[in-house]
């Protein structure tokens, strides 16, 4: 049996039509268009507006992966959203993704890993695909961090975005698609990057928001601390991984945080400044949707292409990091898809039971409905004749 590997066939992104530029923030904040720039490498960010939504930005990035890979939504055998905005606590916002894209009866999770969530959600349709589970597989990274910032707290409001990316995984026996991985958490600095209140820890109440607790709060000197040490060294674990050298690395679209960070950790596996792709400038930090978004723009410029190996990586909140190394392969004849069929048995309480009183429940089932599709049966001979 030929190995499987999952392709990303299809890509695609949505980002609002609202804009605040640095200009706009300079208005409120005690900030300038320079001093942002200089730190974060940031000019202006996307925001959603009055009736838009998370999900709704997932399911436009998602319908225009889906179309460029040519796979209808029934035909996927998997839907995972990495965000940690989604528009309710419960009912997960994969649920609503697959309800809107019309994916009738399939799976799909909301993957909770902050902003490497999206490479997480590349490593787990990699798995699911390799094992035989799934042939087609949609990843969607997408954000709304804007409607969780204090607008007056400068740590946080010069730089969060909101968008949506999403791929398409293939099933394929070319070598390509995520040849390697690299996964990590340290929970010791959750407090360096939270959202303290809304959870189930500090339940909605007036006391919650007069302290402010519906707020992300980041201790950037300690975040931009962690970054730094463990992006580099994570792209390189990945790169080792691979068993490729950084001169097989054709681009580097790390996530979109600061410019300072990717910059450093471009330079910690030597890798030259043409080879690293930023778009921080026009979008912030988008988090879990900000590699996606990326990877799409890549495209569109023709800095990614066909053929080319590239390079993710990401940290976050928790705090946790991800780095992933893809080959973008030639898109192969589609394989049939194959359906699971449930029977009617299956589908009853007890149908799953293995023991001796099952087996006995199977037996006098059998004799019971046996009669009636012999009567059936005698029925539509009648009618025939």
């Amino acid at each position: 049996m030929p190995e499987r590997y999952g392709n990303i066939v299809g890509w695609g992104k949505y980002v609002p039509e609202k804009i605040i530029t640095n200009a706009d923030l300079e208005k409120i904040l005690d900030t300038t268009d320079e001093w942002i720039f200089s730190r974060t490498g940031i000019r202006q960010r996307h925001v959603i507006s009055e009736g838009e939504s998370n999900s709704g930005m997932a399911v436009a990035a998602a319908r225009e992966a889906l179309e460029m890979a040519d796979v209808r939504a029934r035909d996927l055998g998997l839907i995972i959203v990495a965000t940690s905005s989604p528009d309710y606590l419960t009912p997960p916002i994969s649920s609503q993704v697959q309800h809107a894209l019309g994916a009738k009866d399939v799976g799909a999770f909301t993957l909770v890993a902050g902003c490497p969530g999206f490479v997480y959600g590349l490593a787990t349709a990699h798995q699911f695909i390799a094992a035989g589970a799934c042939d087609n597989v949609l990843v969607v990274g997408s954000e709304v961090v804007s409607r969780f910032i204090n607008k007056q707290d400068r740590s946080t409001a010069i730089l969060f975005g909101d968008g949506a990316g999403a791929v398409v995984l293939q099933v394929t026996s070319e070598p390509c698609g995520v040849l390697s991985f690299v996964l990590g958490s340290d929970g010791a600095g959750a407090q360096d990057l939270i959202l303290p209140g809304g959870g189930s820890a500090a339940p909605a109440s007036h006391e919650m928001v007069d302290e402010g607790l519906q707020y992300l709060r980041m201790n950037g000197r300690q975040v931009f601390r962690f970054a730094s040490r463990v992006l580099g060294r994570a792209l390189k674990q990945a790169i080792q991984k691979a068993n490729l050298t950084t001169d097989d690395i054709d681009l580097f679209i790390p996530h979109q945080a600061n410019a300072r960070i990717i910059a450093s950790a471009a330079r910690y596996v030597k890798l030259p400044e043409d080879k690293v792709f930023v778009n921080i400038a026009d979008y912030g930090n988008t988090s879990a949707a900000s590699i996606p978004i990326a990877l799409c723009e890549a495209f569109e410029q023709g800095r990614a292409k066909i053929g080319d190996t590239l390079a993710f990586v990401a940290f976050g909140a928790g705090l946790t990091w991800a780095s992933a190394i893809v080959k973008l392969g030639e898109k192969t004849a589609p394989l049939p898809v194959e359906k699971s069929r449930i029977s009617l048995f299956e589908l009853l309480p007890f149908g799953g039971i293995s023991s001796s009183i099952g087996s006995d429940l199977k037996r006098n089932l059998a004799q019971f409905f046996s009669p009636l599709s012999t009567f059936a049966q005698k029925l539509f001979s009648r009618s025939r004749g």
